[in-house]
């Protein structure tokens, strides 16, 4: 590994930890009708189609400064769409090499850093919807694996930005190991507590987080629910103004039941009485 920068991290043979993030995000709708709700899956199928999420992950591949190798995208019938993009290590011009190794937020985008070997980003959605509760839920996942110095958690503050999401499940796991020079076994090599130190401030004051940390095993683990909560942006078609108030009353818990469902991982039972109080 040839390196000139004092401070980096001195390998015997290459850095080949292995990082994965995996990105999952919710936008949750209610629709009124079928009608809405058809209208509302070829919306999202029209904002999130496989051309503009591999625009997504094209500007994640250039913000952590990768090559792409390969890209195979496909939208699907009746809903949905995935996107797979092969990376790889190549040399940048004009590569800012002391960025290249941080894994802390991200610009949004524009700065083209560092190496990766063996890597690859993907995506895919699931819009869906309640059979006769008027609910309905997208959701995309995404992966980010990346090979060597570069953490994936350089990208996470663009995807925060670029899907808008109500509640987002946030994993984060190093694997396998690197040595250094003189053969000492390094399972991780940035300082890392909590995926919250890589999400800048004003966007973790919009959420309500919990970790589920292992530290010992390198996994991180973060859930993210939004805090403050208008019926008018659950709204597919109108707004809260054309409801009757205790319509209003009623949609507005069921939204917030499929929010807390998705952020606890269970059904609330709870939320499901007493919807007309």
């Amino acid at each position: 590994m040839n390196n000139t920068d004092s401070n980096a991290l001195k390998l015997h043979g290459f850095n080949n930890l292995t990082k994965t993030l995996s990105f999952n995000m919710y936008d949750i709708c209610y629709t009124k009708t079928a009608e809405d709700r058809k209208a509302y899956i070829e919306y999202i199928d029209e904002q999130y189609n496989a051309e503009r999420l591999t625009q997504i992950l094209t500007t994640v591949t250039e913000m952590i400064g990768a090559n792409i190798l390969n890209i195979a995208k496909q939208d699907y019938d009746p809903q949905g769409a995935s996107v797979t993009i092969l990376i790889s290590e190549g040399a940048v011009p004009e590569i800012r090499h002391d960025e290249a190794k941080s894994a802390s937020p991200g610009p949004i985008p524009e700065i083209i850093l560092g190496h990766l070997d063996k890597s690859h980003i993907t995506v895919h959605t699931y819009p869906e919807y309640h059979p006769y509760e008027g609910i309905s839920t997208f959701r995309a996942d995404i992966d980010v694996a990346t090979c060597g110095e570069i953490s994936p958690l350089k990208a996470l503050n663009y995807l925060i930005h670029c899907f808008d999401a109500d509640v987002m499940t946030l994993d984060y796991k190093v694997r396998g190991f690197a040595r250094d020079i003189a053969g000492n076994k390094l399972f991780i090599d940035h300082p890392i507590d909590s995926i919250q130190n890589f999400i800048p401030e004003h966007i973790r004051m919009m959420y309500n987080m919990i970790d589920v940390n292992v530290y010992q095993e390198n996994i991180f683990h973060t859930k993210c629910r939004l805090k403050q909560f208008d019926l008018d942006n659950y709204l597919f078609g109108y707004t809260q103004e054309e409801l009757h108030k205790g319509e209003a009353k009623i949609i507005a818990k069921k939204v917030k039941k499929e929010m807390d469902e998705i952020f606890y991982g269970t059904v609330v039972r709870e939320a499901m009485f007493n919807l007309e109080d």
